[in-house]
């Protein structure tokens, strides 16, 4: 960052640093600045974390690896804090322990934490997103069964299902996850319904490879590295990367409660910054190996190296023959790019939300927002780690139909899909 002034405006929120330290930003529990802070460096006594011990929760996917790193690498020893991981079963307990406090923070679906500030996929909470941890690196996973139909993209299997009828069944991991917006989303630009046209339901990540080998679905979205078990162990394909459908898309987050964050902001933002380094450290190429080594161990994911390593480096097989290097593969620091809790990205998760029933009218998608994305926590962070900050909160990308996503109009982005319920 240097000695530049770091602008992060939008007609959203004009937030200069300047402006950061006279007010309270975006985040609903504004945090003051130190005179410490202010001078680049912390203090030991105010600035020092209120809970120096803390359990953050995580499913054995690829994209836990920020938080086993911080953790394992003793990233977090340099802020004052202990991070114990605690490996989940399902979503849905990470959002159960989340919600009763069993859990401080997790590695958590984007769309959970925002499902779970507006009383849908779970007990209303005021929800708090720190960070963004990794983007790319999911897949929608078809069945061999399929491929022996003639199956190898969406538009081979719309064809299929017009031809065969029968109940087609697609597994995502959480209603209001990322694994259930990106395959609804595959599903519909191939012109599938996600609802009318096959069935949809929830299953566990680190179970899905399982189900699939005994044919209780016919595909599903899940995130590495149980896209390539099924291919490793040749039960499934990969039909498409969550990148293909969104290039440097959100995906997990570091999650809390909005509680949390008031009580203990030292704390909060001590995690984000082990975290970042983590991060940094997991984008370096030549770390991956050693990376894939400590989160394919029994306590993590549980599986092997080789199975983990290959995606974590971009090295794609599909199944179906086809081998390419993907400049997009899962990145968790990218020059600074990933972490930054964009207010864009966590508005367009309602407006899929929105676009599939799950909300029954338009929230004020940009005040939600603002609410659960911690943007200045995560400015001071940022800074003390000396991670580059973007220019503006909000990001503008375009999907695999074509659509651009800016977050500049979200109710008529929302209603615009011909495929909705």
């Amino acid at each position: 960052m240097k000695d530049k002034k770091t602008k992060i405006d939008s007609a959203a929120s004009s937030l200069t640093r300047r402006g950061f330290l006279k007010a309270g930003l975006v985040g609903a529990g504004a945090l003051g600045l130190s005179a410490a802070w202010r001078a680049g460096a912390w203090a030991a006594g105010s600035d020092a974390p209120e809970k120096t011990e803390v359990k953050i929760g995580f499913i054995p996917l690829t994209d836990c690896a920020s938080v086993a790193v911080a953790s394992e690498m003793g990233f977090d020893k340099k802020y004052g804090i202990k991070i114990t991981p605690s490996k989940e079963a399902s979503w849905a307990a990470v959002r159960d322990k989340l919600v009763n406090g069993e859990l401080d923070a997790s590695h958590v679906l984007y769309g959970l934490v925002y499902g779970l500030h507006l009383g849908i996929g779970g007990p209303k909470k005021e929800m708090a997103v720190l960070m963004s941890l990794n983007h790319n690196g999911q897949a929608i996973t078809l069945s061999n069964q399929l491929k022996d139909k003639g199956v190898t993209d969406g538009a081979t299997l719309k064809a299929l299902i017009a031809k065969e009828k029968r109940e087609y069944t697609f597994a995502q991991t959480f209603p209001t996850g990322t694994h259930a917006m990106w395959i609804y989303y595959w599903l519909a630009a191939n012109g599938i319904h996600p609802f009318n046209d096959v069935k949809s339901i929830t299953v566990p990540p680190p179970q899905m490879v399982a189900n699939m080998r005994v044919g209780n679905m016919d595909g599903y979205c899940v995130g590495e590295p149980w896209g390539a078990r099924a291919i490793y162990d040749k039960i499934g394909f990969t039909a498409i990367t969550t990148q293909e459908i969104w290039k440097d898309h959100p995906e997990k987050v570091l999650g809390t409660r909005l509680e949390f964050v008031q009580k203990n902001p030292n704390t909060a933002r001590a995690m984000v910054m082990a975290i970042l380094e983590a991060s940094k450290y997991i984008d370096t190429m030549s770390n991956r190996p050693k990376v894939a080594e400590i989160i394919a161990q029994k306590s993590y994911v549980n599986t092997e190296e080789s199975v983990i390593e290959g995606r974590m480096k971009g090295e794609y097989e599909n199944g179906l023959g086809k081998k390419w290097k993907d400049a997009n593969y899962m990145k968790f620091y990218n020059d600074g790019k990933v972490g930054f809790p964009y207010l864009s990205d966590g508005m367009w998760f309602l407006t899929q939300h929105r676009r599939w029933g799950l909300l029954k009218e338009d929230p004020d998608y940009l005040t939600v927002a603002k609410q659960i994305n911690q943007i200045d926590l995560y400015t001071q962070a940022a800074t003390q780690v000396k991670t580059p900050l973007p220019t503006s909160p909000m990001r503008s990308a375009k999907l695999m139909d074509g659509v651009v996503w800016d977050g500049s109009d979200p109710k008529k982005y929302a209603d615009s899909f011909k495929v909705k319920v």
